[in-house]
């Protein structure tokens, strides 16, 4: 009998044990993360009174400055796309090299610089797109001319610290805008 009455308190302490043991343990919450979303983009043409046209994302506003050049705003994004217009007076290769210049001046904080050249002989529209990645001041630029009489250069640039992680939905969204202005840009 002993060993009954044994047996039935040491399977009683196991249970015991394994019913207090068996609780979950408490953890931490993690860290939250925003999470950046945008309406997906619709675009209208924009025609400006400086020889030529492109589309533009509806949710920014066009704003435009002395000598054709433009500032195009997000202001849920904290971000501006800049613009500058510039004629061609035989000097197509020193507005090139100024242009490649600019964006290799962030190759200090770049991780990488990608370049996506742009031809569109229908419109006459050449070009070049840049990507920098990581914690540069701008992410995105392009330049485009039609090599006898326009050029346009363009970037991007964000109101915060640079800091890639976490704007990079909004650099990805600005990307495509950007890449929709280029394409889309015709000259009259």
């Amino acid at each position: 009998m002993k060993t009954t009455i044994s047996n039935y308190l040491f399977f009683v302490f196991v249970v015991s044990l394994t019913l207090i043991g068996c609780k979950d343990a408490t953890l931490p919450k993690p860290k939250a993360q925003l999470r950046l979303s945008y309406p997906n983009p619709t675009y209208n043409l924009y025609q400006a009174n400086c020889g030529f046209e492109f589309d533009v994302n509806h949710i920014a506003t066009v704003q435009q400055k002395q000598n054709c050049s433009f500032e195009i705003e997000y202001p849920k994004m904290k971000a501006t796309i800049y613009m500058t217009y510039l004629p061609v007076n035989n000097d197509i290769e020193k507005l090139l090299s100024e242009a490649q210049k600019l964006t290799y001046e962030h190759v200090i904080k770049a991780d990488d610089i990608v370049e996506q050249p742009f031809i569109n002989p229908e419109n006459n529209v050449y070009g070049m797109f840049y990507y920098v990645g990581g914690n540069a001041a701008t992410n995105t630029q392009f330049y485009a001319t039609d090599s006898t009489k326009h050029f346009i250069r363009g970037s991007a640039y964000f109101y915060a610290t640079p800091n890639f992680d976490s704007i990079l939905p909004a650099v990805n969204y600005i990307k495509n805008d950007m890449r929709v202005i280029m394409e889309s840009l015709q000259w009259q």
